[in-house]
């Protein structure tokens, strides 16, 4: 049986941080507000495109797990904030990482994205479509914040993660995985003023973002847990077998009660919603690095990944890490400087917010 080993991994954190008590001043909160409720102190803000955040990510992976570019057969992304719908966005980093004729495609689930594309890009391992990918999740969530609504104007964040999956005969990689969509309830989290059903003749303004709080996590708890018991009896594991837990970073009041109910301790749990927020898709694909940096993945780790996200899709994940947690050659692609601070970044959508009240 052929597997698809994870052999790189990179990530791109954009420079720019707006602090709790810095975005105080765009909203009606506060420190204490704000962390007692999400765990959240921080969020970086991105200068650049979400093609470009991709891009540094994906040479990090490539570079740490030793490859050349040109040999990789698929660049796989996992976004809700595509820099360009047509053409799609990881064409660009296609052409941006030199992955010379490699197929490259977009996915959107939303928070559940990067699990998604990991079980897609396995998959074609699997079946010996394809060897050698790197699948990336980059969002640029601060461009869809609506500055006049509290509740998830202080949640969201920029980022990037990639890995690079290559086929191997050994038992390694994603081993079980289960994901799905509760559809009936899509609309306690939605964006409506976005996409083709719109009058494109009426100016679209700033977004509205519909987010139900205690109904998503409700139903985020549920589903990520229940997503993780299936994974688990797949795998034919114990609660004891796992070595780290790498929940989606969307509240830390749902991953410690995803903890609760899984019975992780909190040394095996990643968790940095603290620094960053919730940045969607690539929320685990940067734990997941920062997870092997900082030694809570060790070799041949049992990793438990879950993620909830819009539509409302879930998702769950056992990964199975190989024998190597250092890269094998370091990229120095990196962003170009920013000359503005995260709120000044911010001020022209804070400035059309308030002026779509007047």
């Amino acid at each position: 049986m052929t597997y698809a080993h994870i052999t790189g991994w990179g990530k791109c954190i954009p420079p720019a941080r707006i602090s709790n008590d810095e975005i105080s001043q765009l909203v009606d909160t506060n420190d204490e507000w704000i962390t007692s409720r999400t765990g959240i102190k921080a969020r970086r803000v991105s200068h650049v495109s979400t093609a470009e955040l991709a891009t540094v990510a994906a040479k990090h992976a490539i570079a740490c797990a030793g490859i050349d570019a040109k040999d990789i057969d698929l660049v796989l992304l996992a976004t809700c904030t595509p820099s360009t719908m047509v053409a799609n966005t990881a064409s660009l980093v296609q052409k941006n990482i030199g992955a010379v004729g490699a197929a490259a495609m977009d996915t959107n689930a939303a928070c559940s994205g990067f699990l998604y594309a990991i079980q897609a890009a396995t998959a074609q391992i699997q079946a010996g479509m394809i060897k050698k990918a790197v699948v990336i999740a980059a969002e640029r969530m601060t461009w869809y914040v609506n500055w006049d609504r509290r509740d998830s104007a202080v949640l969201f964040g920029d980022g990037a993660g990639a890995v690079v999956l290559e086929a191997a005969d050994t038992p390694a990689g994603l081993l079980a995985t289960k994901t799905g969509c509760d559809s009936e309830d899509r609309d306690i989290l939605h964006i409506t003023n976005f996409g083709s059903d719109l009058n494109k003749y009426v100016p679209i303004g700033p977004s509205d973002l519909l987010f139900e709080g205690r109904e998503i996590f409700k139903r985020a708890v549920k589903g990520m847990s229940e997503a993780c018991d299936d994974v688990l009896t797949q795998a034919n594991l114990s609660l004891d077998d796992i070595d780290v837990l790498v929940p989606h970073q969307a509240n830390l009041r749902i991953i410690q009660a995803i903890q609760h109910r899984l019975k992780v301790p909190d040394e095996k749990v990643m968790v940095n919603i603290g620094e960053y927020g919730n940045t969607s898709a690539a929320t685990i694909a940067i734990a997941l690095c920062e997870a092997v940096e900082q030694g809570l993945i060790k070799p041949h780790a049992n990793i438990m990944s879950a993620a909830f996200g819009a539509g409302l899709t879930w998702a769950a994940s056992y990964i199975k890490w190989g024998e190597r947690v250092t890269p094998i050659s370091v990229s120095d692609a990196a962003l170009p400087p920013c000359d503005k601070t995260g709120l000044e970044l911010v001020a022209p959508a804070v400035a059309a917010c308030k002026g779509s009240d007047q």
